[in-house]
């Protein structure tokens, strides 16, 4: 059997819902096994009342038309693609247990087989639901506010970007964007994770579907519905769900080999004792039951469910695994380079002093004007920060030309008739200026600003260290083998004093983009595996050249989050080494699902070889195993796993 793929069957709006019963029966082959189950009962009282036998065979035949159908056409087609299909050797050792008269015991198998098929999809689909779930909280209408004031309700799938939406007291927000106006508290904790609601005031973000508070607020649209931080998860979560995994891969292509002896075997077993003089009926009743419990069902079953529910648990706490191989990969890191700005801090960082050097020619403002007006292109938190202080002073911000930025050094555009450079005091020989030197000092970061090849001045800016990054670096130390190493642009000083505050004992400190990559690849070539995590464009290519990667969802640019193999949406350093010690677990789980297969299938083979193994115990046997490795699987889905993981004792090296 395979794992069914995920189908997205959720849709924007809140949705009614479903029963338990009616959420079963949308399952095509739950109904089709409930219709077979049927058929098969009737057939066994026919056949205990001992009603004429052509009734309880049509009966019985009839239920293997609707437990069996499904499988045989899918083998089928597989086979028309010279793929040998594990679901067809199950239709045919049935059809042979009937051909010599075992017609119940074939019944029985597909009863078996079609119910553990169904069971399997009910999981899938539970997988699936309970991130899709997550889509019927977006409300089915918003409240746009027109120019003039006056208010009016639309489809929220029509909402666009810069609309202006009312979110009225104990409504759920209709829309991701940005507060604009009002305060209030709001209950993101389907999205976060956060159990306590968060305060949103004015340039605040606001996600759709999470549920307002006591107070009214005006949202300015920042995305289209199809592209919320809600829909986003949805669309990577069933992305990644179409993946597989490399140890799935590596089994499916033993699979057809394993299968094709199967096969050879199975025509062994009865040919050879037939040439012999042995009777033909246990012959083939013998080789239909080995070729029952010895096809690898549970084993081609043992490694996605386990990484598929991890993506979908993690995907429901915020944090995006993009791939079954980034689950594996994950579970794989044994070193962890993090980026500072926008990673350890909050990158949200705060002009604190503007020196011009010299003054008559260019004042401070002047100076901070010509400097935001270069960074308004800019993705950088500290152009950011720039832009951002200049507009909260009331200066005017002329329009940029030919801007172009220069990764791990700065950004440089034409305002009017000048040309203006905003650069890492690193890379130019201005590095010793008495503002940068005070700034490094305090642990916060410089920038040169240079107007027509000559420096005019530097900008002083400070960010906050997140809440959670002491706790986290302690976590990721005791988890891996080598403690996490710091890699940034930012200057040694600066570096340093951030390192010392939240445990990191390695430091990588003025690195070009270039740089990271060499320092990604030196610890790669020293039989590292890499996780790195950042948020810049100059993170992006030390995140391609690593094991695997990690972005910072809120504040990170578009090329990063493209790059990255995993995503943490609301910016959550602890998800991380949860999300490992998750990986992790979901690795322990398919190693303990291997073995419980194998086990099963070499224990029912020998009994089958040197015994007299029953058929319908071979098939419970069988389809048992199948069905006990996809439930240990699905553990992975619960809350209490996600909890689980989050516990620092449990949070190891692997």
């Amino acid at each position: 059997m395979t794992v069914t793929t995920l189908e997205r069957i959720g849709s924007q709006g809140a949705q009614p819902r479903q029963t338990r019963l009616g959420g079963l029966l949308a399952v095509a082959s739950v109904r089709w096994a409930a219709l077979a189950l049927v058929l098969f009962l009737a057939g066994l009282v026919a056949q205990v009342a001992h009603a004429p036998s052509p009734l309880w065979w049509t009966l019985y035949l009839a239920c293997y038309a609707a437990g069996g159908w499904a499988p045989a056409w899918d083998g089928l087609q597989a086979l028309r693609a010279k793929t040998l299909d594990v679901d067809l050797l199950m239709v045919v050792a049935a059809v042979g247990a009937a051909s010599i008269g075992q017609i119940f015991d074939g019944a029985l198998l597909i009863i078996i087989f079609a119910t553990s098929g169904a069971l399997e999809d009910v999981a899938t689909k539970r997988t699936q639901d309970s991130v899709n779930g997550l889509l019927d909280l977006a409300p089915e209408q918003a409240v746009v506010v027109s120019p003039d004031g006056t208010e009016h309700a639309v489809p929220a799938q029509h909402v666009r970007v810069g609309d202006l939406v009312l979110i009225r007291p104990g409504e759920r927000v209709s829309a991701d964007g940005v507060v604009v106006d009002g305060t209030s508290d709001v209950d993101q904790s389907t999205i976060t994770g956060e159990s306590v609601p968060a305060v949103k005031r004015v340039d605040d973000a606001v996600f759709a579907g999470t549920l307002n508070g006591s107070g009214a607020l005006r949202v300015k649209v920042t995305h289209d519905p199809s592209e919320t931080v809600v829909a986003r998860i949805v669309a990577l979560v069933a992305e990644a769900s179409a993946t597989k995994a490399k140890t799935q891969l590596f089994i499916e292509k033993v699979e057809q080999r394993y299968s094709t002896g199967v096969v050879a075997a199975t025509l062994a077993l009865f040919a050879i004792p037939l040439l012999a003089g042995a009777d033909l009926q246990p012959t083939l009743l013998r080789a239909m039951t080995f070729m029952i419990v010895a096809s690898p069902c549970a084993v081609v079953l043992a490694t996605m469910p386990p990484l598929l529910s991890a993506i979908a648990n993690a995907g429901r706490h915020g944090v995006l695994i993009k791939s079954a191989v980034a689950m594996e990969h994950l579970a794989d890191t044994t070193i962890v380079a993090l980026d500072k700005t926008g990673t350890l801090t909050e990158g949200t960082p705060q002009l604190s002093n503007v020196v011009a050097l010299n003054p008559d020619r260019i004042g401070s403002d002047e100076l901070l004007a010509l400097a935001a007006a270069a960074e308004t292109g800019s993705e950088h938190p500290l152009g950011r920060a720039i832009v951002a202080a200049a507009r909260g002073q009331g200066l005017t911000i002329a329009a940029a030309q030919n801007f172009q930025a220069l990764p791990g050094r700065g950004v440089r555009a034409r305002v009017g008739t000048r040309q203006v450079e905003v650069t890492s005091p690193s890379t130019t020989p201005e590095h010793q200026l008495p503002a940068v030197i005070r700034a490094e000092q305090q642990g916060g970061t410089a920038v040169v600003v240079f107007v027509d090849g000559d420096p005019a001045g530097a900008l002083e800016l400070h960010d906050r260290v997140r809440d959670e990054a002491v706790a986290a670096v302690s976590a990721i130390t005791s988890m891996t083998t080598g403690g996490p190493v710091l890699i940034t642009g930012d200057n040694r000083s600066a570096a340093a004093r951030l390192a010392e505050t939240v445990g990191i004992g390695e430091v990588q400190a003025e690195l070009l983009p270039e740089d990271k990559v060499s320092t990604v690849t030196k610890l790669e070539s020293e039989g590292h595996r890499v996780l790195v995590v950042g948020d810049g464009v100059n993170d992006a290519p030390a995140m391609a050249a690593a094991h695997t990667s990690f972005a910072m969802g809120r504040s990170g640019s578009d090329l990063t989050l493209d790059t990255a193999d995993a995503v943490t949406v609301r910016d959550d350093l602890a998800a991380i080494p949860t999300v490992i010690a998750l990986a992790r677990r979901a690795r322990r789980v398919v190693i303990a699902n291997l073995i419980i297969a194998a086990s099963i299938i070499c224990v029912l083979v020998a009994w089958d070889l040197v015994g007299h193994l029953p058929l319908p115990l071979g098939v419970a046997g069988h389809e048992g195993s199948t069905i006990l490795v996809a439930l240990n699987g699905l553990r992975l889905l619960t809350n209490r796993a996600w909890r689980r993981a989050a516990t620092p004792g449990r949070q190891s090296v692997a």
